[in-house]
């Protein structure tokens, strides 16, 4: 009895998508430049910051190396671009671990800043299943933190019962049963009703 060449032709395209899915992999994490440390150190004079943040002026950059081993550090540069270069007497593992976190930090912070704009759309006969559906995404959106504009869609004669309709929005929102603001207030935009709101 012969494979049905049908179900053969599927289970080849879904041993492709799992092989796809598989060979994607997360972008890298960016990662921190070189930091300099000691005798990687080229400058002949550097500016010193101690292990307790003191200014140890300008020294000699063998100086300045030997007194961070002397303490039982190393010497890390802070910022090559400044003349002399600045330095500090530290742990070179633990600055730039300290430096990686705080890399991550920011990422974090500014991934925040720049919010995604999610888009949901209700209409005015829609059943109350299919909302509860939209207000849970809704509030998982607020949660993330993103922006949600939600879009009240009207066709036909829907259009010419605008009061109606803006009703239809107010309830909507007042579901949401959850804090938010509303970044761009309800307005009229031509296909229907629309309003942005972020956590």
């Amino acid at each position: 009895m012969g494979s049905n060449p049908i179900i053969s032709t599927k289970n080849k395209r879904l041993n492709n998508l799992i092989r796809r899915s598989k060979n994607r992999r997360r972008p890298p994490e960016p990662k921190l430049p070189p930091i300099k440390f000691n005798e990687q150190i080229r400058a002949l004079e550097v500016r010193v910051v101690g292990a307790q943040g003191e200014n140890l002026g300008v020294m000699k950059t063998e100086e300045a190396i030997k007194e961070a081993r002397n303490q039982g550090f190393d010497l890390v540069e802070v910022s090559g671009q400044a003349t002399p270069p600045i330095t500090k007497i530290a742990s070179h593992d633990k600055y730039r671990y300290q430096q990686e976190k705080l890399a991550k930090k920011q990422k974090q912070e500014q991934a925040k800043k720049t919010s995604e704009l999610k888009h949901i759309r209700i209409t005015p006969r829609a059943g109350s299943n299919d909302l509860e559906v939209k207000l849970k995404k809704v509030r998982s959106f607020i949660e993330d933190g993103d922006k949600v504009e939600i879009l009240l869609f009207l066709k036909g004669r829907e259009k010419a019962n605008k009061d109606f309709a803006r009703g239809k929005l107010d309830d909507f929102l007042n579901k949401v049963g959850m804090p938010y603001r509303v970044i761009s207030p309800i307005k009229y935009a031509g296909r229907g009703f629309v309003v942005q709101i972020v956590k």
